[in-house]
């Protein structure tokens, strides 16, 4: 069980976001103040959870961390209005950090609507709103996922952005796994208007190490293990109704379970306007596999305590981080 604790109140910490190229090098950077830096010892830090330097001190207390539900449609406008609604509701209950599904700014009539609203990185209405409704609020925002322009002008990188509470974007993540699927009238194939990410990214924020992932990426246990010695791992969703209600618990559970990491994932969730069901169900999910919180179905805000000291206590008690033999490559 979570013990009872009192909130914080949390400096602004400039985040390290580590980026690593799986495809191109095998030498992992740290994107620093928008200066990329080498660092070839950085591989014995991913493998070594003793290397991390743990850098949440100021919230071993606990802290509060919201997951936001949505059933998004066409119109971008209405979407921000829902999202900014759900992100008030979370800063009532004290959240600290919180998290929007993937697609949160647009569920498109199809798959190439996400073309029409795509921005340029750094710029455009949707990113706007992120950084200035997490100033305003002076919360960790996320934005599970926005539609950025890629090389390819049939393309958009669906990507997860986190700014900080001054409202500077902390990090980036592209998708880089992408989903799809046939099965009887269920047909997805996310590579048609999507380009797939190459970077794993991880952040230093005030709540601990953060690894970034989106949707279909739970499946890949190895983009996890690659991240490192993670306190929170994202897990932004937009699950259908079919394989949700077979897989989506399952894997989170996993993932928390054997990364000793809490889960936080704010998913699509109900019918929505283009006749797609998703299965929502967001959750946050404790270091142990527990479920603290969720929300099966309607829109909301997921709100629940994060413990970095029941976390700590976790980790000495069953160090598996610590045994292991075979390391992603």
């Amino acid at each position: 069980m979570l013990e009872s604790v009192f909130g914080f109140s949390a400096k602004h910490v400039v985040p390290i976001v580590l980026r690593i190229n799986q495809f191109a090098t095998k030498t992992p950077v740290f994107l620093y103040k928008n200066k990329i830096v080498e660092n070839k010892n950085c591989l014995t830090m991913l493998n070594d959870p003793e290397n991390y330097s743990h850098v949440a001190s100021e919230v071993d207390k606990g802290f509060l961390v919201a997951a936001i539900q949505m059933a998004s449609g066409p119109s971008v406008d209405a979407n921000l209005e829902e999202a900014a609604r759900h992100i008030e509701d979370a800063v009532s209950q004290q959240a600290r950090l919180v998290v929007l599904p993937e697609y949160f700014c647009i569920m498109g009539m199809k798959d190439a609507d996400k073309l029409l609203v795509m921005e340029q990185f750094g710029d455009g209405p949707i990113q706007n709103f992120l950084s200035e409704t997490a100033k305003r609020f002076g919360i960790w925002l996320v934005g599970g996922s926005v539609p950025l322009v890629s090389p390819d002008p049939n393309k958009v990188y669906n990507s997860c952005l986190v700014y900080a509470d001054d409202g500077n974007l902390a990090a980036r993540y592209d998708k880089i796994h992408l989903f799809g699927l046939s099965m009887g009238q269920e047909n997805y194939a996310e590579d048609k208007t999507i380009m797939a990410g190459d970077e794993i990214v991880t952040l230093d924020s005030p709540f601990g190490r953060i690894g970034l992932s989106i949707c279909y990426d739970l499946r890949f246990p190895e983009l996890y293990r690659k991240m490192g010695a993670v306190d929170i791992i994202l897990a932004p969703a937009a699950f259908t109704a079919v394989t949700g209600k077979a897989h989506w618990e399952v894997l989170l559970r996993a993932r928390a379970i054997e990364n000793l990491a809490y889960v936080i994932a704010p998913a699509q969730g109900g019918y929505h306007v283009n006749g797609r069901e998703t299965n929502g169900d967001s959750m946050i999910v404790d270091p142990w596999g527990g479920v603290i919180k969720r929300l099966p179905r309607g829109s909301g805000a997921v709100v629940a305590k994060l413990d970095p000291e029941y976390q700590a206590r976790i980790r000495k008690s069953l160090p598996a981080l610590k045994h292991r033999k075979l390391h992603c490559m």
